[in-house]
């Protein structure tokens, strides 16, 4: 209805505008600011290629080339390989000890550690499978360069993986650009047993041993020496390489949360509350059956289809088709591990047993893929749920027992601590059994005993170890902890990589 003309009119109030709240502009410029471009996650992922490269080529072929072409006797090459993982063990609290403590510099606080690590780690790689001139120190020599390596590694692998957390203070970026280096380690992996193994596969032909006529120890060929150094440089090379591109990509902000939660407390003294917590015990142990029995299969593969089989000329497909199993399936795992629990995909880790066991009785090549095939679907599981299982483990016991913050790490460190120590007693003790049964260096033809050896090595030894984990991994209930942060709990599962080697 229109208003009198007598009446007074009231004044027109203007609305004030719309000034948007300060704490929104703030969280929209932080998220602008946090996010990561292509380029930078593409660089952050490609830092982590090297160590998988490298791990995954001595897993597969450094116990080959410590027997056959450095010709060291099995119980030097057993102290080799233990004394090497026993290193790599040893350095990871220690690692964490200094970063820790380390200060920040210009290229930051943990970007130092990657590049001061680098020139070494490239050094020390190629004189491990570098063949010195005298042959009486051999296993000295080899003991020291893996040591070195191994603990060059982890000083380089443990602020690699820290800068995560440095990247961004975006939890949903921290995740992406850790996503992108999963699949970046993934391809290293593959790429390190493809390379080396394609350089190298001319060093173990049955052409090396048609001129000797007894099972005697042959000359080493010079060929074969060649090839390894080959391999070793091309690779070694992806150490300056990916590591410029990571330095280069990659800005590693300040640390504004302040001094790193947990510090405070030492390695022993977390390790002490953690192992008093039976499920991360019953969690520990398994794992160090399951993880054992993994390395040992990997070891002595190669080893069996070069003197237990008629299998020379498929080496390299047989490591390629367990990788690629391995990483195709990872996807279909995490499927497996939300749609029917954990403890039912822990199943899967056995699929390889029977197929284990088949190889060693029946060494044909159509045998060998399709156990190589098996065998990558078994380890892609036994990678994957540990550190789908460890975020549980760690909430429920920060609801019992409320320590406080930073006790997650701890959790971690130790888990790797002791599965490191775990495959280091199991490639030791193997190989051992193989100076037991008379492997004789760089021999053409082995003795029965040493056969008979190497197929129990693929082939009972796993079955058992595989068996036991299972068993103590599904004894009592699994620890069922609500949700409480989601965003907390996944950066908990991709706080570590999952390695092939």
């Amino acid at each position: 209805m229109a208003a009198s003309p007598g009446a007074p009119r009231a004044p027109a109030v203007e609305a004030p505008p719309l000034q948007p709240d300060a704490r929104t502009l703030d969280r929209g410029s932080d998220s602008r600011a946090g996010q990561l471009s292509f380029c930078t996650k593409v660089c952050y992922g490609i830092g982590g290629i090297p160590n998988q490269v490298a791990s995954s080529a001595t897993a597969f072929y450094l116990q080959l080339f410590l027997l056959d072409v450095a010709q060291i006797p099995a119980a030097q090459v057993s102290l080799v390989l233990f004394g090497g993982k026993v290193s790599g063990a040893a350095a990871d609290p220690v690692a964490g000890f200094f970063i820790n403590r380390s200060r920040r510099t210009g290229s930051g606080r943990l970007m130092p550690w990657v590049l001061g690590c680098t020139p070494f780690l490239t050094v020390a790689y190629f004189l491990l499978w570098f063949l010195p001139p005298f042959t009486s120190l051999r296993g000295l020599w080899y003991t020291g360069c893996y040591c070195l390596f191994q603990a060059l590694a982890t000083f380089f692998q443990v602020p690699y993986a820290a800068l995560t957390m440095l990247l961004t203070p975006c939890p949903r970026e921290r995740d992406s650009a850790t996503a992108y280096r999963m699949t970046m380690e993934m391809a290293g992996t593959l790429m390190g047993a493809a390379v080396h193994g394609l350089i190298v596969s001319g060093a173990h032909g049955p052409h090396r041993c048609e001129d000797v006529a007894l099972a005697r120890p042959a000359v080493v060929s010079p060929d074969a020496t060649r090839l390894y150094s080959i391999a070793a440089a091309v690779l070694a090379l992806t150490y300056p390489v990916c590591t410029g591109l990571l330095c280069l990509g990659v800005k590693e902000r300040p640390d504004s949360s302040g001094p790193a939660s947990g510090q405070g407390l030492s390695f022993l003294a977390g390790l002490g509350l953690t192992v008093r917590h039976r499920p991360y015990l019953k969690l520990v142990i398994s794992f160090l059956f399951i993880s054992a029995a993994i390395q040992v299969e990997q070891s002595y593969l190669v080893l069996f289809c070069t003197h237990a089989s008629r299998l020379h000329d498929h080496v390299q497909g047989v490591v390629l088709t367990i990788l690629v199993s391995a990483v195709l399936s990872t996807p279909l795992w995490e499927w497996v591990l939300q749609r029917f629990g954990k403890k039912t995909s822990a199943f899967g880790i056995c699929v390889m047993v029977p197929f284990a066991i088949l190889l060693a009785a029946v060494p044909t090549a159509p045998v060998a893929y399709v156990v190589a095939f098996v065998s990558g679907l078994s380890i892609a599981v036994s990678l994957l749920l540990p550190w789908s299982m460890l975020p549980d483990v760690v909430d429920a016991f920060q609801q019992q027992q409320q320590p406080g913050p930073g006790l997650e790490t701890i959790f971690y460190s130790s888990y790797v601590f002791f599965t490191k120590l775990s495959g280091a007693g199991a490639l030791g003790i193997s190989t051992l059994s193989l100076e037991f049964a008379g492997y004789e260096a760089g021999a053409c033809t082995q003795a029965e005993r040493v056969v008979v050896t190497l197929k129990v090595l693929i082939g009972a030894v796993p079955t058992c170890m595989i068996i036991t984990g299972l068993c103590i991994l599904m004894v009592g209930p699994a620890p069922k902890v609500p949700s409480q942060d989601p965003s907390r709990r996944q950066s908990l599962q991709r706080r570590t990589s999952y390695s092939l080697a």
